[in-house]
């Protein structure tokens, strides 16, 4: 079963992730994760901290002159800013006596700051807040980088754009998806249409120039995904839940939507629902004869792909950290007090809509090595060609 795991905090030396699942024999470079990660560092609204990192990963387990081994993949990611926080996140406990920076006691509305600290009975914010960071996903892009790796020797793509940010929404764009992943990629906020990504821009700037930060909505796209992926017999297994989940567990992100989403709530039967249709000279390497005219279900139904593009959304609210902080309570005085501030972002949303790629990425290959299996990727290979030729059958 492909799993992860990362670690690492905000501001500590390195940044680790844990593959395991990822078939033998996968080609696999180093370069091709670091150009996932420099894409995360992009995007209009960026904070300080994207000057100062410059993220490269380096794999120090499960792949050998450039192919997978089957075993678990480690990489590594390092903090450079490590050595601006060494003394306030050294690991030894002789380290306290020597940070320079006092106990973080305000916790900011909106961030997990207090919840953690009531959870894990800390007194100082910081423990909470350096795991429970942004930061953090640049493991998870890595991560993905793998995993896209494997889903583009199945002739898989996941791509993503940026819809929204601040109230200023992206008009229905009528180009092929990859075309608009083309533009969206020269945009300095990620939204493939020119005019509306130039009021974006302004609009962060006009959140910047009032102490306050951003939110928006990403859209992610999985192409070429074949039919069957997923299962409706148990409600784990569905794997519309389990990309919801996948979204829903990135930082900042408070909504999901699959195809017409909400919308779909007021909505007549009639206009909610894709007609199926068949011919029998129709066939791609990723689906079968059937197939719809319209995508309102996103690509999933019963919680099974059905041979459309899966199509997602995802909300982020905006920072929690307010240059103008808000009103708080100190953690041990209890007394009223203004939120702590944090170096961070005006707007994170077109970075986040690249680890949306990379979770989305995560849960489709997932879902690939269920249905298909294989120790090598020979193996995957074969099964995955022979149920095209079930599919070709039907």
């Amino acid at each position: 079963m492909l799993r992860y795991l990362t670690a690492g905090e905000s501001h500590g030396q390195f940044l680790t992730a844990i593959l395991e699942g990822v078939p033998s024999n996968l080609p696999l470079s180093s370069e091709e994760i670091d150009r996932e990660l420099e894409r995360r560092q992009k995007g209009y609204g960026r904070g300080a901290r994207m000057e100062i990192e410059r993220d490269r990963v380096s794999i120090t387990s499960g792949v050998r002159h450039g192919l997978s081994l089957g075993g678990p993949i480690t990489m590594v990611i390092v903090n450079r800013d490590w050595e601006n926080w060494r003394s306030t996140m050294e690991v030894e406990a002789e380290g306290k006596g020597r940070d320079p920076r006092p106990p973080m006691t305000r916790p900011r509305p909106g961030h997990a700051d207090l919840a953690g600290a009531l959870k894990y009975d800390h007194q100082d914010l910081r423990n909470v807040l350096e795991r429970s960071s942004a930061r953090e996903t640049a493991a998870r892009v890595a991560v993905g980088a793998v995993c896209k790796r494997l889903l583009g020797e199945f002739g898989v793509q996941i791509i993503s754009h940026v819809v929204e940010i601040g109230g200023i929404k992206t008009h229905e764009y009528p180009l092929p998806f990859l075309e608009i992943f083309e533009k969206a990629e020269g945009s300095p906020v990620r939204c493939a249409n020119p005019e509306v990504s130039q009021a974006m821009v302004r609009r962060i700037e006009e959140a910047r120039d009032s102490g306050t930060s951003l939110g928006g909505v990403f859209e992610v796209i999985a192409l070429n995904v074949p039919p069957g992926l997923g299962s409706y017999i148990q409600w784990d297994l569905r794997l519309d839940g389990r990309l919801a989940h996948a979204l829903m567990s990135i930082q900042a992100i408070k909504g999901v939507e699959i195809g017409l989403g909400f919308e779909v709530a007021s909505r007549l039967g009639s206009e909610a629902h894709d007609e199926i249709y068949y011919d029998s000279s129709r066939f791609t390497v990723h689906g079968s004869r059937f197939y719809r005219k319209t995508n309102r279900a996103g690509g999933l139904e019963g919680g099974v792909t059905n041979g459309e593009p899966i199509v997602l959304r995802a909300a982020m609210k905006p920072i929690a950290t307010q240059y103008k902080p808000l009103a708080s309570v100190d953690l041990i005085t209890k007394e009223p007090t203004l939120a702590s501030v944090e170096r961070a972002d005006i707007c994170a949303v077109p970075a986040a809509s690249i680890v949306g790629e990379a979770a989305v990425a995560f849960e489709v290959a997932r879902a690939f090595q269920e249905k298909f299996g294989g120790d090598s990727l020979a193996e995957m290979k074969r099964n995955y060609e022979s149920y095209l030729e079930y599919l070709k059958g039907i």
